[in-house]
């Protein structure tokens, strides 16, 4: 809850006032954003990846807070973060999707996502702020042809867009936290003993394809 007296100030908002602003220079340009066929979302980077997620997918920027590690849970569960006075999951996405850690720096930002159960704040590598894109730019082969639905990005990456010399894949964030895996994050205490013989390297991913 804000303070006392303190406006609460919409993040979609601030990125939507920087695109009117940068493409007010551009003759032309404005009035295609309400174009039938326009795709909305906020635009980032995970690892070499540009990916956009819609809009509908996102609840709030953040900035990234102090988060307390939480014993036993999975490697890519960074810990639990007070977020206004919520305690939140802190989950390095490109830990989860790639097997490596995300290097932390300043000015990183997480995507605070609504998941089954509560919310869970996603950490990426870069915000680019709100991205537009239309039917002329969607390309159907760019996922396959550059990589971008390789491993474990092909459960949440159906489609893509090319921009310039950029291809942006739309990553579902939705599908992200119905995924199982993605779910429960945190190991309960009978599964931290397990056999010797089981296999910890799995890489498999269920995935709750119902909408």
């Amino acid at each position: 809850m804000s303070p006392a007296g303190v406006e609460r100030v919409d993040p979609f908002a601030i990125l939507h006032d920087y695109e009117r602003r940068s493409l007010d220079h551009v003759a032309g340009l404005p009035e295609q954003l309400d174009a039938p066929g326009m795709w909305r979302g906020v635009g980032y980077r995970v690892g070499s990846r540009r990916l956009a997620s819609s809009f509908d997918e996102v609840l709030e920027i953040l900035p990234l807070p102090q988060a307390t590690p939480v014993p036993g849970a999975q490697p890519w569960l960074l810990g639990l973060a007070n977020v206004r006075g919520n305690l939140l999951p802190v989950v390095d996405l490109k830990h989860f999707l790639e097997g490596e850690r995300t290097v932390l720096h300043e000015g990183q930002r997480m995507l605070l996502v609504r998941q089954p159960g509560g919310d869970v704040a996603v950490l990426i590598d870069e915000l680019f702020g709100q991205r537009s894109f239309n039917e002329s730019q969607l390309d159907p082969e760019a996922v396959r042809a550059t990589g971008l639905g390789e491993g474990r990005y092909s459960y949440f990456i159906d489609q893509a867009y090319r921009l310039g010399e950029h291809t942006w894949g739309v990553f579902s964030l939705d599908r992200l936290a119905r995924t199982p895996e993605f779910r429960h994050a945190a190991l309960d205490t009978p599964r931290l003993e397990r056999p010797a013989t089981e296999n910890h390297a799995s890489t498999e991913i269920e995935v709750d394809h119902e909408h």
